[in-house]
């Protein structure tokens, strides 16, 4: 593992095998870029990362992978978006995909094959999540894989409710000569959803086999879940070149995993999202209880098979 210096800012590099990543524990506990050192010379990226970067540095950047924590998505309450109710007596602002992608972090340890960082607390966000807890997220960087695990540890008495994610930039289309209409996504999931700007899920039926087509106009802002196997691929249409998103750590592995699919139009990328269940989960339900003095897990692995 080494530090090196990105357009003002110190990151860490990491080269396991062919594969090299690139990370900021520091700052949202971010991966940048991962990227594949070819045989012939070239390089291909997995993991999209933009050549430049405006005033706001590292953050808010439409690449890497975020933590996207204690919510994935829009919350609601009473139809007011950004909002969320921890308790009866109170309701509170929470932003899109929570807080953690903004926050800083503290490295708790860190060698050759990755490294573990705590979320550090603000005033600010103890407002919008007021609970006592530890949040820790763990990357594991392989040859051809890697394993994210997001842990939260309920130091409090009471339960506490969350409903994390990542949201992975893919860079898509893989070379110059291709486009979207030369990926698949093959997603097992028994219930489709389109994701409404007021919050709303309209329902859609899924496609035969599983399997949708990247440039699909109606796979963007979708939502997958009932899956009957927690993982989802994304590949080329002959099926080669495969990148496989699963979810293999956590008390209730697959019981409500969600994947959702977005971009932009001509992005060079495309996100394929594993959320732990789909968006508004506090005015849903469909939040997952740490119980005090427990602790609960979600871990992704993607690999290239």
């Amino acid at each position: 593992m080494d530090i090196i210096s990105y357009q003002g800012h110190e990151i860490r590099r990491w080269d396991v095998g062919p594969s090299t990543f690139l990370a900021s524990p520091e700052t949202g506990a971010l991966l940048l870029n991962w990227h594949l050192n070819m045989s012939d010379g070239s390089v291909r990226d997995v993991i999209h990362w933009p050549e430049s970067l405006d005033e706001n540095g590292l953050r808010g950047v439409h690449g890497g992978i975020p933590i996207l924590f204690p919510f994935a998505g829009k919350c609601f309450q009473n139809g007011e978006s950004d909002k969320w109710n921890p308790s009866a007596e109170s309701s509170v602002k929470m932003p899109m995909h929570g807080f953690a992608k903004d926050a800083d972090f503290a490295v708790r340890s860190i060698d050759h094959a990755g490294f573990e960082a705590e979320l550090i607390q603000t005033e600010q966000e103890k407002e919008s999540y007021p609970f006592d807890y530890t949040f820790i997220v763990i990357f594991h960087f392989l040859e051809l894989s890697l394993q994210i695990s997001l842990i939260l540890e309920n130091e409090g008495r009471t339960p506490i409710p969350w409903s994390a994610g990542l949201h992975p930039y893919f860079q898509i289309p893989w070379r110059k000569d291709l486009s979207l209409s030369d990926h698949s996504l093959l997603i097992p999931a028994k219930n489709a959803y389109q994701y409404q700007n007021n919050g709303n899920l309209l329902k859609k039926a899924p496609a035969k086999e599983f399997s949708y087509r990247l440039d699909a106009p109606d796979l963007i802002n979708s939502i997958f879940n009932q899956v009957t196997e927690p993982s989802t691929e994304i590949s080329l249409m002959n099926g080669e070149e495969r990148i496989r998103i699963s979810e293999v750590g956590g008390a209730s592995s697959g019981s409500r995993l969600s994947f959702v699919t977005w971009t932009k139009p001509d992005a060079p990328y495309y996100c394929v999202e594993p959320w732990m269940s789909p968006p508004n989960s506090p005015g849903n339900k469909t939040v997952r209880m740490v119980a005090p003095a427990a602790r609960d897990e979600f871990t992704i692995e993607i690999e290239l098979t």
